[in-house]
């Protein structure tokens, strides 16, 4: 009786050490496998973001060594820098009206393809595939050919005897020129919206029918409370993505005319890679960062108002 009761907790204990051999092996052969991913994360992503936070306390102009200045970089672009103004501003323009008109588009457009018709995954096709081609140059070369002074544009307005202006000439209507651009590549905004839709179940608009609500009632109280989640990701995502705006900018405008489209990350650009200043530029980013985070943390808050859940009756914890 006494040799059994020893064995059984030894024979426990043999059990649970082979149970942590085999574990530490399976967690070992993971760490094998995500090693090339983990290592390119340390050393493309975390190193340079290391980096980038020393350098801008530095004045560093790739051609010497970095020299160490403390927080003059960043009281420069706050006292000094008139373009850091100026950029921020026209940043924030920017993202004040193209990610609404973006958001807006994308649902309406997602509301139309979300139906069961003949042939629609051919238009949804189609609908989306210049959003794999949106940010790139040769779009923004064709969007500056449309609506520069000679442009495809102009020539429609002369059809109906209107005459047409230099639309990225004028800095009056150059931003507006890249706030359409943005809203035109909705396709990936128009899909997860599409994918929140198709989650609505439809007894809710059925027995909204029945009630006699209309369908501009519907929309407002089914169909945005449903996809409120939905929206909250695409507003956060567009907003990021705005702030971030390059390449449009770049080739279409360069910042011009009269600094009325210079981005704020044209503007870093510029520091960087024209004028060389590395550490500045370094402070710059993360001033964005710091900018996109607050403005992040501004959504999150305010969302527990507006965006609803399946949880604690519909609202976030």
């Amino acid at each position: 009786m006494k040799a059994e009761a020893v064995y059984k907790p030894a024979a426990a204990k043999l059990r649970m050490t082979k149970k942590l051999k085999g574990s530490n092996h399976n967690n070992l052969a993971g760490y094998i496998f995500i090693s090339p991913w983990l290592l390119g994360f340390l050393l493309l992503t975390v190193w340079p973001i290391i980096q980038s936070f020393y350098l801008s306390f530095t004045e560093y102009s790739l051609l010497e060594s970095p020299t160490w200045t403390g927080t003059d970089n960043y009281a420069n672009i706050f006292k000094n820098d008139t373009d850091f103004t100026t950029s921020l501003k026209v940043t924030f323009i920017f993202v004040l009206f193209s990610v609404p008109l973006k958001l807006f588009f994308s649902l309406m457009v997602a509301m139309m393809l979300n139906k069961n018709l003949k042939g629609m995954n051919l238009y949804r096709t189609a609908i989306y595939f210049p959003s794999l081609i949106g940010g790139s140059i040769a779009v923004s070369a064709l969007w500056r050919n449309m609506f520069n002074l000679n442009g495809y544009f102009n020539h429609v307005l002369a059809w109906f005897g209107i005459e047409g202006i230099g639309w990225i000439t004028n800095p009056h209507t150059s931003l507006a020129t890249l706030i359409l651009l943005n809203t035109w590549q909705f396709g990936s905004t128009m899909v997860i919206f599409l994918a929140g839709l198709k989650q609505i179940p439809s007894e809710l608009y059925e027995s909204a029918s029945v009630d006699g609500a209309s369908k501009l009632r519907k929309f407002f109280h089914i169909t945005l409370p449903m996809i409120s989640p939905v929206m909250f990701f695409n507003l956060v995502l567009g907003i990021i993505g705005s702030f971030q705006m390059f390449t449009s900018a770049f080739i279409i405008t360069n910042g011009g005319p009269i600094n009325s489209t210079y981005m704020y990350a044209l503007f870093l650009y510029d520091k960087a890679f024209k004028h060389y200043q590395m550490g500045y530029a370094s402070a710059l980013a993360w001033i964005l960062l710091v900018i996109v985070a607050l403005m992040t943390a501004i959504n999150f808050l305010v969302s527990r108002y507006w965006v609803f859940y399946e949880t604690d009756g519909g609202k976030q914890k």
